[in-house]
């Protein structure tokens, strides 16, 4: 008697391996690939907060107004496929009640158009495509992906240097857990901006060179942790002008204790981090120990039923021809 297997017993060892295969390449070979930073995005961050605002007509600096920062970030698609890295083009505008709707950058109180080129994988900045400025450091609109309980080099960008931002533990957004991290900046020299002589104390001179001084009353960053996605954000800008050589602020051009997220752009960055984060779980976490667990049982059962067979008679003649006798 030999055995034989069913097709049955062997399509279940055939999908037990090819599921047992599949699932390494899920989690080193696919999840890597789909964690890149888009080239077609297009958001829009609002920060919204009070302080006190250098009055252009006033020709003074008043307080307590309403401050509203817009920020946002649109993918150069062909500059990033020509290129093979992520190129956002960002534009930041700083604006009153008097300028908003932010709809022209001439009304607003500052208007910064630049762009920033990214490693689709590592998110460190990539040196190319007509970058409007040199942009360093290991995050800037977000993190890298898989965030780590470390501090972080951040990119100011009005600083125009990186920033030490640690992490502070955990906390809720809209009811999302995030990595928390804060950091300042003590008041530092910026640029230098010409401006009449009587606005930084020289009154006897027509035009001054003055010194642009910036400094952060506090940055507190809540980045998820899976994706990178900043889903909060607060910062504390304080700019002043010197005059040159000057130990004192002689004027504000703004200064703001908190300027944070509003609730909408949370709840949007939330949502975002959620959907982004499921697909990477999905993708590196489920799917691979799925696949892994249903064909390691797959390949058990089928290669128990191919070892078991079926018990079949090793010489049947159904030819129904007679056999001839032996002879001597």
């Amino acid at each position: 008697m030999r055995r034989t297997a069913s097709p049955f017993s062997l399509v279940l060892l055939g999908l037990g391996t090819f599921l047992l295969v599949l699932a390494p390449l899920l989690a080193w070979y696919v999840h890597p690939r789909a964690a890149v930073n888009p080239i077609d995005i297009d958001t829009t961050a609002v920060y919204t907060g009070r302080g006190s605002v250098f009055d252009l007509e006033r020709v003074e600096t008043v307080p307590d107004r309403n401050i509203t920062i817009t920020q946002r970030v649109r993918g150069d698609v062909e500059d990033s496929e020509r290129s093979g890295n992520a190129v956002w083009d960002v534009t930041t505008s700083v604006d009153t009640d008097a300028s908003l709707p932010a709809a022209d950058p001439h009304d607003a109180l500052a208007f910064t158009p630049h762009r920033w080129v990214l490693d689709r994988r590592t998110t460190e900045p990539v040196h190319c495509c007509e970058e409007t400025r040199r942009i360093e450091g290991e995050a800037y609109l977000k993190f890298p992906f898989d965030v780590r309980k470390r501090s972080y080099q951040w990119w100011d960008n009005t600083l125009g240097d990186t920033v030490v931002l640690r992490y502070r533990g955990t906390a809720k957004v809209q009811g999302h857990t995030g990595y928390r991290f804060t950091g300042s900046v003590p008041p530092t020299k910026n640029g230098t901006r010409l401006v009449p002589g009587s606005l930084v104390g020289r009154p006897d001179r027509p035009q001054v060179l003055a010194e642009e001084w910036y400094a952060n009353h506090g940055v507190e960053l809540v980045v998820d942790q899976r994706t990178g996605r900043v889903v909060y954000a607060r910062t504390g800008p304080r700019q002043t002008l010197r005059a040159p050589g000057g130990t004192k602020d002689a004027a504000v051009l703004l200064d703001a204790e908190r300027i944070a997220f509003t609730t909408e752009t949370q709840r949007e960055a939330v949502r975002q981090a959620k959907a982004d984060s499921t697909r990477l779980r999905l993708v590196g976490e489920t799917l691979p120990a799925g696949a892994g667990a249903a064909g390691a049982l797959l390949a058990v059962i089928g290669g128990v039923l191919v070892a078991r067979g079926r018990k079949m008679p090793e010489d049947i003649d159904t030819s129904g021809t007679p056999r001839p006798a032996l002879t001597k």
